[in-house]
């Protein structure tokens, strides 16, 4: 994003030239960033103890979490969803990894391997940040901005606690990694309210330490069976990959059926352990800044796998993982019915209130859903299709009329909306998020 980074920095230096302009973010890590952009002040890590000293104040203070949302616009086969209904807040509770993956940005950018910067260190501190944005925003879902949120065990278990005395029934969208889950019980997981988990789902054959010992296709499955959404992460062009055995990791990849998959190539990023590693070795390739991103082609010279092959292996992963798994909204909806099956008579109404609120979609919306994808990929895709309707079916027998009329009269209207969707798409057309502007002690004059 620095030519975004760049643009804002010139339209401040127009209109109020007598501004201080402080850059952070991981834009400051790439080498030489003080001479791309006009601005004052770089931040590179801890932004807030560095404002705070930048203004005099007290480094140690209690941070007070700000109300942000977890997101907006969202659209689902071509209609926009309500802002109101996509409810959940965002809470950063902690940055930087202590894994350590060369190719991690957030974890070179807050200290490298062996660092994790706590903003709240107990589970009572983020239990009230957490209870003041039920209050204010309204919600009782949480996206949790944390590398590794289930790695500090301690803390999660004295949230769960706390949440116990107080008969919170939230749900919460994590990252973790393979080893940090399987240091917790499946009924601590659901108790907890884990909704979602995005999850590296790297090479088995690689070294990385988050999956020592996990058998990730079993735990896969289990988590989906307990209701668990995985969004599974896998990069592609590891030093060891070859076009010959590539094929057969993302194979390995797609066999855990996570309910969405990315895949992203091996990136070194300015700023990592790589990058500096791969400049040492003189592999870097001359690309675009705003084009290292992993969903283009390489950005160094691989051993044995060229910049425009990464790309194609790539885009086969993604056709691949549709191709077997179907789409990613049948794979949540069948997740989360397996969740609702399995827990709406659980003793603790807690767990059976998340689970009826995350059930409510699937009488009507998901009903819906499913008839769409079912009709559009009979003639492509039966195998899948034939699939998609015995889950309708399921839900129709679940859940009696309200699903069944939601399927024959909504599913007609998002078949064609999605076909105009994918239409629309393939001319070009995308989707840019509006601009967020948040003032903090703000006086206007």
């Amino acid at each position: 994003n620095v030519g975004k980074a760049r643009e804002m920095c010139r339209v401040a230096r127009k209109l109020s030239p007598q501004s201080a302009i402080v850059v952070g973010g991981h834009v400051t890590a790439i080498p030489g960033v003080e001479h791309l952009l006009d601005a004052d002040h770089f931040v590179k890590g801890d932004g807030i103890a560095w404002m705070r000293r930048y203004l005099g104040e007290n480094v140690d203070a209690p941070i007070r979490h700000p109300a942000l949302s977890s997101g907006f616009d969202l659209r689902v086969m071509g209609v926009k969803v309500p802002n109101n209904l996509d409810t959940s807040a965002t809470v950063i509770s902690s940055v930087g990894c202590p894994m350590g993956c060369n190719f991690c940005t957030t974890s070179a950018f807050f200290g490298g391997k062996g660092k994790v910067l706590n903003f709240y260190e107990t589970g009572e501190e983020l239990f009230q940040v957490m209870e003041q944005a039920e209050a204010s925003r309204k919600v009782k879902s949480f996206f949790i901005m944390d590398e590794n949120f289930l790695l500090q065990k301690p803390r999660v278990m004295d949230l769960l606690a706390r949440m116990k005395r107080a008969k919170k029934s939230w749900a919460f969208n994590i990252f973790s990694s393979a080893n940090a889950i399987r240091k917790y019980s499946y009924d601590e997981l659901v108790e907890l309210g884990i909704a979602s988990i995005w999850v590296g789902l790297e090479s088995p054959h690689s070294s990385y330490s988050k999956l020592d010992g996990a058998d990730t296709v079993r735990m896969a499955r289990e988590l989906r069976e307990h209701g668990i959404m995985l969004l599974g992460s896998t990069i592609l062009g590891l030093e060891h990959h070859t076009p010959e055995n590539l094929t057969g990791e993302i194979e390995h990849a797609i066999s855990h059926q996570t309910d969405l998959h990315q895949f992203m190539l091996y990136t070194p990023v300015p700023g990592t352990p790589l990058y500096q590693e791969m400049a040492e070795q003189g592999r870097l390739l001359e690309v675009d800044l705003a084009d290292i991103h992993g969903q283009l082609g390489f950005n160094f010279q691989h051993a044995a796998i060229s910049r425009e092959e990464s790309k194609k292996f790539l885009d086969w992963a993604f056709w691949r993982d549709f191709e077997l798994n179907g789409p990613s909204l049948f794979r949540i909806c069948r997740t989360t019915f397996a969740g609702w099956k399995r827990y709406k008579n659980h003793p603790d109404l807690r767990v059976r209130e998340r689970f009826q609120r995350e059930a409510r979609s699937l009488r009507h919306a998901y009903a819906a859903m499913l008839w769409a994808m079912e009709h559009r990929l009979r003639e492509t895709n039966d195998s899948v299709a034939s699939q998609i309707r015995l889950l309708r079916q399921d839900l129709e027998q679940e859940f009696g009329f309200i699903a069944a009329a939601a399927a024959r009269l909504l599913g007609p209207v998002l078949s064609w909306t999605s076909a105009r969707e994918e239409k629309r798409l393939a001319a070009g057309r995308g989707y840019e998020p509006r601009t967020v502007i948040e003032r903090r002690n703000w006086l206007e004059t």
